[in-house]
């Protein structure tokens, strides 16, 4: 696949598992993306929850995307950049609507939005012996 591909697919795939450390300690999370695109992936989650305080004591992560129909996983691995835009969060918020409350109550600052350019891994089982290439995102 090439960056095109995996975006795509990313997209079509939105549900991940997001894998942070804290202290020695790892932590894997479901966690559904905003969307990926050229500038990268966005994912958002509350300021209050633990993966918040993870991904900014330890931004180093690995989000895993899998699609059991064909049998595709792809891996993207990095360092998360926080993002501080506030349109981008109204953008969010437009559709997530879930988020209207906690946007009500704590303002667009309980919103922790973050992008990861990293680089993908694509695995399958028909290539699971190749050699492992990397992507950049």
């Amino acid at each position: 696949m090439n960056k095109a591909e995996i975006l795509a697919f990313l997209n079509a795939n939105p549900i991940c598992y997001l894998a942070t450390v804290e202290g020695d300690k790892p932590h894997v999370r479901a966690m559904g993306i905003v969307k990926a695109d050229e500038n990268g992936i966005i994912i958002e989650t509350g300021t209050f929850k633990d993966v918040y305080k993870q991904l900014l004591a330890d931004p180093n992560v690995e989000l895993c995307f899998y699609n059991d129909k064909q049998g595709i996983q792809i891996s993207v691995s990095g360092a998360v950049e926080g993002v501080d835009d506030l349109k981008l969060k109204k953008e969010i918020v437009a559709q997530r609507p879930f988020l209207k409350q906690r946007v009500a109550e704590g303002g667009y600052e309980a919103m922790g939005v973050f992008r990861l350019k990293g680089a993908a891994y694509v695995w399958s089982f028909q290539t699971a012996s190749e050699p492992k290439t990397y992507i950049q995102l």
